[in-house]
């Protein structure tokens, strides 16, 4: 199985989970401009179980052993998948809330508002689960991030309130209520993951009653899947946006849009098991706070790549220079905290 034992490298693979995490919301961006987000999120999902498996009989099981993936999937208990399937149905309520907020308000705001509160709780989550890392600079760098929320929701506002109208106006309140609601659920996910994965890598079997992080994640995107048969299907029926969706609608989708929407999956996963994999050595909370410096990356793809401020007033842009200033302090404070 492959594991991060050096803390550099395991900053690095978490930048590379904060570019996964940030970017995967342009396949849904893509795929929409002729497909609803609730169909692009069946293939979503199915791109994070092909993943999960294709990952746990390739990087997890290397060396074999009993940290590989078939052999530590078979040892383990019902007991033990509890918690990270558990976590993928926490995770799926609050992406497909996340979704919807992109199909409202876009990139730029959905991830700094809904990701951005994801960080700030499931980094307190996580420390409280492993306690690595300097306490204080963990806290002054959560709140210079909240901060910066504040400036993204402000600057969001101020271009919709340019812009007039009870509609406008409406917008405003509905992206940012579901972008809020994601963030509060999706402080959780990791910290359930991360109850049952062994971080001990350099034991020669993982610890009784623990998982692998290939093992863990493979189960938790099982709790994504089977979770989305009640989730999606009642956002079909009771759409935020635009008349219901019919499930028949998706075997009309062409073989691209399915593969962007599997795509977008697979990228997600991606920095998802990086961040489980390099959680032993960077820490939990160090790890998931790096990769959600997505919100930073996803902000910057709106913005500049989207357009989705195009128009704006001067103050939406100088609000958005500001979060932006201010995610990156509050990141390098937080790398340093785990030093």
């Amino acid at each position: 199985m492959y594991y991060c034992s050096n803390y550099t490298i395991a900053v690095l693979l978490c930048v590379v989970t904060m570019l996964c995490w940030g970017s995967w919301g342009n396949t849904q961006k893509l795929a929409g401009k002729t497909w609803r987000f609730e169909l692009f999120y069946w293939d979503y999902v199915l791109g994070l179980v092909l993943f999960a498996l294709a990952a746990g009989f390739t990087a997890g099981s290397c060396g074999g052993g009993a940290w590989s993936f078939a052999e530590n999937l078979k040892s383990s208990s019902a007991s033990q998948w509890v918690w990270p399937f558990l976590g993928g149905i926490v995770f799926n309520a609050s992406n497909i809330l996340l979704s919807a907020a992109i199909a409202v308000a876009g990139m730029s705001v959905a991830f700094p508002v809904g990701v951005g509160l994801a960080l700030v709780g499931g980094t307190v989550a996580n420390w409280f689960v492993d306690g690595k890392g300097n306490p204080l600079l963990i806290w002054t760098g959560l709140a210079v991030i909240v901060v910066s929320i504040v400036c993204n929701a402000l600057a969001f506002k101020a271009k919709q309130g340019a812009a007039g109208g009870a509609a406008d106006s409406s917008t405003v309140k509905k992206g940012l209520i579901l972008a809020v609601c994601a963030g509060l659920l999706m402080s959780w996910f990791s910290p359930l993951v991360n109850r049952v994965v062994d971080m001990a890598f350099e034991n020669p079997s993982p610890e009784a009653g623990k998982m692998t992080p290939y093992t863990a994640f493979f189960v938790f995107t099982l709790g994504v899947f089977a979770s989305n048969f009640v989730f999606n299907t009642i956002m079909m029926k009771k759409p935020v946006s635009g008349a219901p969706v019919k499930g028949a609608e998706w075997f009309k989708g062409s073989l691209f849009v399915h593969f962007v929407g599997i795509l977008g999956g697979c990228i997600w996963a991606t920095g998802t098991l990086l961040s489980f994999v390099t959680a032993g050595t960077a820490g939990a909370a160090i790890a998931y706070a790096l990769g959600q410096g997505a919100t930073l990356v996803s902000a910057l793809w709106g913005i500049l790549v989207w357009k989705e401020f195009k128009g704006a007033p001067k103050a939406s842009g100088v609000l958005n220079l500001a979060m932006i200033l201010l995610f990156v302090a509050g990141l390098a404070l937080l790398v340093v905290a785990g030093q």
